[in-house]
């Protein structure tokens, strides 16, 4: 019994001695990055929650550990979190350094330029959006997407997955300038809705301007979203390549002559479209490959003169088994071609160290056109159209020490093909043309910031525009102007080439307000008031790249906007975070609706399918946002109402919906978004993203009528139901530098996953007769989860 007792005591020594040396210590201290003073009551999480220690006042920690690896998360108020990951073999001694948040740059930006340019600045709805965090959040099919970026943000929607452009503050496509180094891009997107048509990878920055419109800015109703392309390198050259299922990209950026000229190049080709039946079986019968690129040139001449010369060029050619009916042409199927090519040439002079002068030269070309091949033929007919823009600005700018000034004039001209049937070789068609347009539009502006006291800063502005469409044309007037559908003509005048046709302007008045409450918050008030002038003509829910685009003349007047608009903000923790709620009501008039069964290709006379009527929107928009630390991102709310309405008079036809108010296509009440993104450490981030928002309205018939047999829908009121509710949630992981020690490269995958719990969203809900019976069907795009895997290298 001794002997087993001591057998017991030995083992017992010798387990304790093995467990003894398979635990080791783990001790260290933390301190500040710059300052190197220690950061006591800082936590120790170990091993993701297994346990949680407290580092002692002296910034000291110390505790024994088992054998193996081990990961330590460490935090302290007001300081980025740092992760420690290691083999734990041997007694180990940290010293682990913590960045304040105060001084780290910002991964995400989505109010303001500067910190608390939110706070102080009298500017309202106004977003900005870092490249990088567009890079970091999920997308679809691994592609960085500036539309769908902003669709993300409070007041931004879009009719459906595939839709050309997006819906601000309820506004219409059209209604948005969308700006490109100052040259407008008429179609912001490639593949009828699919992806976005900027060169995200030249891009430095993009502005949106749903609020409070700069005076310098005219020509639309709703917003403005200004983007520039990166200022090329003078001093060492730069290059990414990215390579991804939808396309492949390039750019480099490189001096020419150091410190004096430099150039960058863009580029991006996808011809990837045998995954689109992978992607939809929607897109089986679809071929399509887009490309576009960017050249930017800029000279330092010396300390006071620059200029810079960009160019832009997109391409798109689609084909669809899915035939319309246009001008009862017999084709195998429907071939969509559009591109564009601008051109913006800017000098820039610093006459002195308080005032600055810049002059633009500005081109836009954008050329649509359907392509229909004849069936048993090699012909093709062709309908084109296009739209030639040049503008000319001059803007100044004087700074005070309380007071910035800017005020300028421009110029712009329009020259719009709005439709012409080249029949090629068939017999079966004829040469068709409708009537070019001519317009010039003229502007000038002044506006000025200034302090009053340290609380409030007033940015008072104005813009007077003036519009004149020009000859040669031919303008009918009518009977009865409520009643352009009887065609009762009164007379025709015919303009000669050059000759005023009709004149539209006026004052846009311009007003900002920001009252500091306290220095981390403010309360502001904007009003801002606009003309529009060029507008798109189309009886679909998202315009398609060949909708036709038309000038205002005597039958069809200019859009005038008032947009009110008020909100609060709130920064917290060192301009951590940011908190905003705005509220806004605009009225439109001249609103462009169709009437029943409108018919607008190749035809003159527009102003017989039209009609003309009024619009309200209202809204209310709450943010917080994240701008610093291990989790950045936004959550917003939006509440927002549109509604249309058309009564110019008793006739039915004159009418939409009775003369009622009715919800336009984009009206969507509720909309939440959250984006999040979880950095961790430098070797790899992820990130989630949610949307929802209530089902567009849509069309449903009031009816059905039988009549020999056959059963047809009778339409008696527009947008009288919704589709279901839309929502989403997408998921994205970088991994960075995975294996390359190089300095000089950076490399990192992108791995997405877009729509990860599969929800068909409806796109659209179509009906369909069976028999005697009609039903109801849902169109969806994406209806799965949809994996992509992109590669990108920078160096």
């Amino acid at each position: 019994m001794r002997l087993v007792k001591i057998c017991f005591i030995v083992l017992l020594f010798g387990f304790s001695n093995i467990n003894a040396q398979n635990t080791y210590k783990v001790s260290g201290n933390v301190l500040d990055s710059l300052e190197n003073t220690v950061l006591g009551k800082s936590s120790i999480n170990i091993n993701f929650g297994e346990k949680t220690i407290l580092v002692n006042d002296l910034g000291k920690f110390e505790f024994i550990a088992k054998a193996g690896e081990i990961i330590l998360i460490f935090k302290h108020i007001g300081y980025v979190p740092s992760r420690v990951r290691f083999m734990l073999q041997k007694d180990v001694y940290l010293s682990i350094k913590l960045r304040e948040l105060s001084r780290e740059l910002e991964q995400v930006v989505v109010n303001a330029k500067s910190a608390d340019d939110n706070i102080k600045k009298p500017l309202m709805g106004v977003s900005s959006l870092n490249i990088k965090t567009l890079e970091r959040i999920p997308s679809a099919l691994g592609e960085v997407d500036i539309l769908r970026g902003l669709q993300m943000l409070p007041g931004v929607s879009s009719v459906g997955e595939a839709s050309n452009g997006v819906n601000i503050r309820g506004g219409t496509t059209d209604q948005n300038l969308m700006l490109l180094d100052d040259a407008p891009i008429f179609n912001p997107t490639h593949m009828f809705g699919l992806f976005a048509a900027f060169p995200s990878e030249a891009v430095s920055a993009f502005d949106l301007y749903k609020g409070n419109v700069p005076a310098r800015f005219g020509g639309r109703t709703a917003a403005v979203l200004d983007i520039a392309i990166t200022k090329p390198s003078l001093d060492k050259t730069k290059g990414q390549i990215g390579i991804g299922l939808v396309s492949n990209r390039f750019l480099i950026n490189t001096p020419i002559i150091k410190d004096k000229l430099g150039i960058l190049v863009s580029g991006r080709l996808a011809v990837n479209d045998w995954l689109l039946p992978i992607v939809s079986k929607k897109l089986e019968d679809i071929k399509a490959k887009f490309a576009d690129g960017a050249v930017k040139l800029f000279y330092k001449a010396n300390e006071k003169n620059t200029f810079s010369l960009s160019s832009y060029y997109s391409y798109d050619f689609i084909q669809t088994k899915i035939l319309g009916s246009i001008n009862n042409i017999n084709s195998t199927s429907t071939q969509y071609d559009y591109r564009t090519l601008n051109f913006s040439g800017k000098w820039f002079v610093a006459i002195s160290p308080k005032f600055n002068l810049q002059t633009s030269l500005i081109s836009s070309n954008y050329a649509p056109k359907i392509l229909l091949p004849e069936l048993n033929t090699t012909n093709k007919v062709e309908i084109n159209q296009s739209i030639n823009y040049k503008q000319i600005k001059i803007n100044g700018n004087y700074v005070l020490p309380n007071q910035i000034i800017e005020g300028g004039v421009d110029a712009t001209h329009y020259l719009i093909n709005p439709g012409e049937l080249m029949p090629g070789s068939s017999k079966a068609t004829n040469y068709l043309k409708a009537q070019n347009e001519k317009g010039i539009e003229a502007g000038v502006f002044i506006s000025d910031e200034i302090s009053i006291g340290e609380k409030l800063i007033v940015s008072a502005g104005a813009r007077y525009s003036l519009f004149n469409a020009l000859g040669p044309g031919l303008v009918n007037s009518y009977l009865d102007e409520n009643n352009k559908t009887e065609f009762t003509i009164k007379d025709s005048t015919r303009f000669a080439d050059g000759k005023v046709m009709q004149s539209y302007g006026g004052l846009e008045p311009r007003l900002g307000i920001s009252y500091q409450l306290t220095k981390s918050s403010s309360l502001k008030f904007g009003f801002n008031q606009m003309r529009q002038y060029l507008q798109v003509i189309s009886n679909t829910t998202t315009p398609i790249p060949t909708s036709r685009w038309k000038t205002s003349d005597q039958n069809i007047k200019p859009q005038i906007s008032k947009l009110y608009s008020v909100g609060i903000f709130k920064n917290l923790e060192d301009n951590v975070y940011e908190i905003s709620t705005e509220g806004y009501y605009r009225t439109t008039e001249n609103i462009l609706d169709y009437k029943a069964g409108a018919s607008f290709l190749l035809k003159d006379n527009l102003e017989t399918e039209i009609l003309q009527g009024l619009n309200k929107s209202y809204g209310l928009e709450m943010m917080l946002s994240k701008k610093k630390g291990e989790l950045t991102g936004w959550i917003n709310y939006t509440y927002s109402r549109s509604f249309n309405q058309i009564n110019l008079g008793s006739i039915y036809t004159q009418q939409v919906n009775n003369g009622d108010w009715y919800a336009t296509n984009y009206d969507r009440p509720h909309a939440f978004n959250a984006a999040l993104v979880f950095n961790q450490a430098k070797m790899h981030d992820f990130s989630f993203n949610f949307s929802y928002s209530t089902g567009r309205p849509f069309t449903i018939p009031g009816a059905f009528i039988k009549s020999n047999g056959v059963t047809y829908p009778f339409y008696n009121l527009r947008n009288n139901s919704r589709i279901p509710d839309y929502h989403r949630l997408d998921f994205s992981w970088n991994i960075y530098n995975p294996v390359n020690k190089d300095r000089r490269f950076k490399g990192n995958w992108n791995f997405t996953v877009y729509n990860i719990y599969g929800r068909k969203n409806a796109y659209s809900v179509y009906l369909k007769t069976e028999g005697s019976q009609t039903k109801a069907y849902k169109l969806t795009i994406f209806g799965a989860p949809i994996i992509s895997l992109s590669y990108n290298l920078k160096f």
